[in-house]
């Protein structure tokens, strides 16, 4: 990359500043700005932020060079480009903060099926949580409820009692600094407790630290929509067999498990599992959709079209994802992001000569993608195993925020065909820039170790990818990972047709980093540093709402009133009486100013898709559907997902009977009512956003119901 080509893009201001909203301010003040121990500000501003960060990552660069690329990390935050919470709270931030990690998420070792194995997992999750990381895990190698255990002459509780540990001890470690816990667990849709696993956020309080995801096979699609059986099963054990157990029985089938040890397996490596019990498909989706329906979880992985996909298939087995689900990740993986805000390249915007500024763009990925794989080395994770992993393979995920803002901003609607092709392209720039500046960061500074070591093909690499037997490598040959990866992964092949000579460089000279991108959802990120442009890949929720934020101290949640990014631009740069859902015509918003809430379910699916194409690791989608959406319009928004080639995605819709989401409609608390029952026995009703004064504070009706019915009022 050219000092000249950076000097040559030339930022175009608007005429007019829009304004830092108080929520955004507060937010940066709360999470990311950096004070002493007397909480104090050391950053004076949001700039003061940001050039704390550029100098933490420019200091991994040759001495001499160290200034001139803090200077170019300066320009690029400023228009643009933004690192994930962990480096922009913890970067530079050593004097004050040591034991942090620059690093947002991690994923666990496999979770072994003993006691001690799983105490020592909770050990490890705990010092990663310490470290400021989320994690996520597998449940799903744990025994089922009522398996015998020989060791302990006694019957096991199952994983979900297990996982009810790691969910109190996430609250402890993270609730010692007012921030909601991380965690991410995955369990296997063939489990025989699955339904258990389907139905635990039913209970009040019960797993609130967790996100719920399932690894759906495409084996149970099919089984969906044929309408057919369905076997819940699990592994049995070499002493099983050795006590007489008849492995040739019916009751017995093959299949991949994600670890073999203590196991009985096959010259394919498949485990011996039993036959628990035998249901209809059709049984366990309907379980999963009205639970998702009512409380927003389980999400969904397609585990398969995960591991199909991934750019290391020939030296990974996925089976866990980072807590928000955009990075799928091995044991010990590590999640680094940063997101690019798309609102910054929109020239003219809301006009008819309204357009996206592609080559400042792209000048911003080339140099963010510098920084990200800067942040490898000043990683910050606490365990060994993690540290190892990143520094093998130097993956990050790359992705964007404020798409749907920008769709708007550019007169687009979301959803629609112009709006589909201008995802596409965005995310298909963003992996061709980046995977440029990998080359470039290989020629400089060494590809990835993994790029260059050699690995054995054995028979399931060869089943896995056909092309391989194609162009006549047999079992035992030994190819470099830069050739497995370039060459023989999908995604490099599809990159091959658009950039065929980049991977024909790849292929021969490695990259610096195995993967490139990823979208988060990036929450408060986009409210905070980008003014509340719309989350990640997702349209602005709405265009006036609330936002329910942790305060350390409060006893509930505090509601927040914020304003899209489109709004404010909107009324500052066209027409300042502009108001949502006025009819007046001095008033009213042009139509393409849409939200989650006039969206329809599939519109959201044909985004993802048209971005996914181009994303190496995942996305992290919400489909937000409106509170009075009919369950049956609801109930197949997933298997429309799996048609469409996603790797993942989950559903929200308000339940005021279940618990409250992070964003909240006014119109929604509006129209519900609140019951509280007194010392006495009588009881007062309020509507959700009517103030209630209780114990001495002020909290919204919503959220002190929430709070008090969860369990969690007074422990932040």
């Amino acid at each position: 990359m050219s000092i000249a080509k950076l000097k040559s893009v030339k930022a175009i201001a608007e005429s007019r500043v829009i304004e830092m909203q108080d929520a955004s301010l507060d937010i940066w003040d709360k999470k990311y700005r950096l004070k002493d121990k007397q909480m104090q500000p050391v950053d004076i501003d949001i700039d003061a932020t940001y050039s704390r960060v550029a100098k933490a990552l420019a200091s991994v660069e040759d001495e001499q060079q160290r200034a001139l690329w803090q200077d170019r990390f300066e320009w690029a935050l400023n228009h643009g480009a933004i690192p994930a919470g962990r480096i922009i709270s913890n970067a530079g931030a050593q004097a004050y903060k040591p034991a942090t990690s620059t690093i947002n998420c991690t994923v666990s070792g496999i979770v072994p099926d003993s006691m001690q194995g799983i105490l020592e997992r909770n050990l490890e999750a705990g010092l990663t949580l310490k470290a400021g990381c989320g994690i996520g895990y597998e449940f799903s190698t744990l025994r089922p409820k009522g398996a015998y255990v020989s060791g302990a002459g006694a019957y096991t509780s199952g994983p979900l009692s297990f996982m009810d540990i790691f969910d109190k001890m996430c609250f402890t470690v993270s609730s010692a600094g007012g921030r909601r816990g991380a965690q991410m667990a995955t369990f296997d849709v063939s489990h025989p407790d699955v339904f258990d696993f389907v139905r635990a956020k039913r209970e009040d309080g019960r797993l609130r630290q967790f996100n719920l995801s399932l690894l759906i096979t495409e084996e149970f699609i099919q089984a969906v929509r044929d309408n057919s059986e369905w076997d819940l099963t699990f592994p049995v054990t070499a002493k099983e067999v050795d006590g007489g157990l008849d492995i040739k029985g019916d009751n017995i089938v093959w299949k991949a498990f994600p670890t073999t040890e203590g196991y009985v397996k096959n010259k394919q490596g498949l485990v011996a599992c039993r036959i628990y019990e035998t249901i209809r498909a059709q049984k366990l989706w309907n379980a999963i959709m009205s639970s998702t329906y009512d409380f927003a979880e389980p999400g969904f992985i397609l585990i398969d079209e995960v591991n199909k996909n991934n750019n290391n298939w020939f030296c990974e087995d996925i089976r866990a994802t980072n807590p928000c689900g955009e990075q799928p990740l091995p044991p010990y993986g590590s999640c680094l992001l940063g997101s690019v805000n798309l609102t910054k390249f929109v020239r003219n915007p809301f006009t008819e000569a309204a357009y996206f500024d592609w080559d400042q763009y792209t000048e911003v990925i080339a140099i963010f993608t510098r920084m990200l794989d800067n942040v490898v080395e000043i990683n910050g994770l606490p365990l060994e195993g993690q540290r190892a992993e990143i520094e093998y393979k130097r993956r990050h995920g790359m992705g964007f925020l404020g798409l749907g803002s920008a769709i708007t901003m550019l007169r687009m609607t979301y959803g629609d065909a112009e709006s589909l092709e201008f995802t596409e392209r965005v995310s298909r720039d963003m992996a061709v820039a980046g995977l440029q500046t990998g080359l470039e960061l290989a020629r400089e500074k060494g590809p990835a170790p993994i790029m260059n070591d050699a690995f054995k093909v054995t028979a399931e690499m060869l089943f896995k990818q056909p092309d391989l037997a194609k162009d006549g490598i047999k079992v035992g040959a030994k190819i470099a990972g830069k050739v497995l990866l370039g060459k023989y992964s999908r995604y490099m092949q599809q990159i091959a047709e658009v950039a065929p000579q980049l991977v024909e460089e790849l292929i021969e000279e490695g990259c610096r980093f195995s993967h490139h991108t990823s979208i988060a959802p990036t929450g408060t990120i986009s409210l905070s540093l980008a003014n509340n442009v719309s989350n990640g890949i997702e349209p602005s929720f709405a265009h006036h709402y609330a936002r329910n934020v942790i305060r350390e101290g409060r006893k509930t949640k505090e509601k927040v009133d914020v304003y899209s990014y489109e709004l404010l631009a909107y009324r500052t740069l066209i027409n300042p009486q502009a108001m949502p859902f006025s009819a007046e015509p001095g008033q009213a918003l042009p139509d393409y100013f849409v939200s989650s809430e006039n969206i329809m379910p599939r519109q959201h699916v044909d985004i993802q898709a048209a971005a996914q194409k181009w994303i190496d690791s995942s996305i992290s989608k919400t489909i937000n559907v409106p509170t009075d959406c009919d369950y049956e319009d609801f109930k197949d928004i997933y298997l429309y997902a799996a048609e469409k080639g996603l790797k993942g995605c989950t559903t929200f819709r308000f339940n005021p009977e279940a618990f409250q989401g992070v964003l909240v409609k006014e119109q929604d608390l509006e129209n519900t009512t609140y019951s509280f029952t007194l010392e006495d026995g009588s009881s007062v009703e309020f509507k959700g956003n009517e103030e209630v004064e209780y114990d001495g504070e002020m909290h919204t009706a919503a959220n002190l119901f929430d709070a008090l019915k969860e369990g969690y009022y007074g422990k932040f």
